[in-house]
């Protein structure tokens, strides 16, 4: 049974982008496991509330839905261990587990910080609306607000990555030889600024920026082929 993968999209179903969702969009990839991509928009709850959930992603697998990110990235190791391994053993998954938590605390924050007032137009005007009022209540302010003098701040979040930078400048791949959940995890914030915003994050010369090129290459350009605003 083909496994469906609720994402987030705008209003156009093919532009999906939420950095959870790719998450487990590349896992799934990397797993070689056939999947239905279903698009989900912020007003179709109802489609995903016998999951328990809300938001997405949301993974089904017959009679098993499963949400949360890292619940479902365990799920998918767990249940198919003859799969190509996300982890590598329980160190690249407790290694996981804190490049997750990194994402969630410090670079996703960031990311929004610079792309957040991009997103509304992309989506339907109902989902419009709430996109706008839930989010400025989350930031404290209109998003315009959150996102003036990105570009004078892009120095300031570039130098955020020199982690990452360091790392890519000894190895092509966050998980070692080959790419792996961490990698996985942190493509996510980057394909969802790619996705819905012009915004320049990386430049070209960046090591980030090439890690983010053979991820938008691998698995037949799967990622590539997604509408985005940033082409790069």
């Amino acid at each position: 049974m083909t496994l469906v993968l609720h994402e987030l999209c705008g209003s156009d179903p093919a532009r999906v982008f939420s950095p959870f969702c790719w998450r487990i969009h590349m896992a799934l990839l990397h797993k070689g496991l056939p999947f239905e991509s279903r698009p989900w928009r912020f007003g179709d709850r109802a489609e995903i509330a016998d999951a328990g959930a809300d938001k997405v992603p949301v993974l089904r697998d017959g009679d098993r839905s499963l949400r949360e990110s890292w619940d479902i990235l365990l799920y998918l190791e767990d249940h198919y261990p003859g799969r190509p391994t996300l982890f590598g053993g329980e160190g690249g998954r407790a290694l996981s587990r804190f490049v997750l938590d990194w994402c969630d605390t410090v670079l996703h924050p960031a990311v929004g910080g610079l792309i957040i007032s991009d997103i509304p137009p992309l989506l339907r005007p109902a989902d419009r609306d709430y996109f706008e009022s839930s989010r400025t209540a989350r930031f404290g302010r209109p998003l315009h607000e959150v996102t003036a003098g990105r570009e004078e701040r892009l120095p300031a979040f570039r130098k955020l990555l020199e982690p990452l930078r360091a790392t890519l400048r000894r190895q092509f791949w966050l998980h070692g030889a080959t790419p792996g959940a961490a990698d996985y995890i942190v493509f996510g914030a980057f394909q969802w600024a790619r996705c819905v915003s012009p915004l320049p994050l990386l430049e070209a010369e960046d090591p980030v920026h090439g890690w983010r090129g053979r991820l938008l290459d691998a698995f037949g350009g799967a990622a590539r082929a997604v509408p985005a605003v940033d082409p790069g």
